[in-house]
This record gives C-alpha cells, sequence and structure tokens, in this order.
C-alpha cells in the first residue's frame, strides 16, 4: 500500500476560524477525517503540520532519507510559506519525491504577493481554489500514479 505525506505550513491549525469566508469552516481535522474516510482503505496517510518552516523541512528531509519503503509522495499546502520561503523549496527539490502543491483558495485572484509561489516549481502539479476538494484531488492522482 502506498503512503503519502499530507503537510500543511503555518496557520493551518487555524482553518474553521480563520476566515471562513476565504478557506471554508472545515477544520483541518475534518480535512484529515475526510481523507482517511475516502481513501484509507487504499493509501497509508500521514499527516504533520506545523506553524515552523524548519520544522516542515525537517519533516520533509526525513522523508526522503527514511529507509524503504519511501512515500510515494508528497501533498503540501504551504501556507504562508509559499510565497516566502526559497529553503522550503530547496527541500521539496532535494527530496526527489513528487509533490503536489494544494492551495484552498485561488492564490490567484487574491493579493499581488500571494500569486506568486516558490515551491510551485518543486511541485509537477498545483491545485489552487477548490477547498479541500484540491487535496482530495491530490491523493487521487498519486493512487492513478
Amino acid at each position: 500500500m502506498k503512503t503519502l505525506a499530507i503537510l500543511n505550513g503555518p496557520n493551518l491549525d487555524r482553518l474553521g476560524k480563520r476566515e471562513p469566508e476565504v478557506y471554508g469552516r472545515a477544520t483541518l481535522a475534518d480535512i484529515e477525517a475526510a481523507l482517511r474516510a475516502e481513501f484509507g482503505g487504499r493509501v497509508q496517510l500521514e499527516f504533520f503540520q506545523s506553524n515552523h518552516e524548519g520544522a516542515l523541512i525537517d519533516r520533509i528531509n526525513a522523508l526522503a532519507d527514511a529507509p524503504d519503503p519511501k512515500v510515494a509522495g508528497i501533498v503540501i499546502n504551504p501556507g504562508g510559506l509559499t510565497h516566502t520561503s526559497v529553503a522550503l523549496r530547496d527541500s521539496l527539490v532535494g527530496s526527489a519525491l513528487p509533490v503536489i502543491e494544494v492551495h484552498l483558495s485561488n492564490i490567484h485572484r487574491r493579493e499581488a504577493f500571494r500569486q506568486h509561489s516558490y515551491c510551485a516549481g518543486a511541485a509537477v502539479g498545483v491545485i489552487a481554489g477548490l477547498g479541500i476538494e484540491g487535496y482530495f484531488a491530490a491523493v487521487r492522482y498519486f493512487l492513478r500514479s
């Protein structure tokens, strides 16, 4: 059975409370439960969230260095680090793992500073603006690849 890492960056622990008109009313726990309910029998899902850039980088590096079997891929919502972190991007590239970047909101319809993603260049795909469905689409992609 494949293992996928679902990584979430800063402030995603505040989902459901922080700007629900932008990010929706589902909490991160709701998203995790829904993904497990939908895919639990077909893929092992490992969830990790941190408000700290270094913790996310450490987790990505640990995934890359894990003995076989490695995770089959990373689904990441880098949160605000999307637009600021070359270090996170470098860690994703250096992991040599396939990555899909997910955003609940459409970053391309938002403020100019949110329209650039450093992480996108490290990803095989970017899903933005579909709400929590973006996570489901990313997992389905990995199940088919």
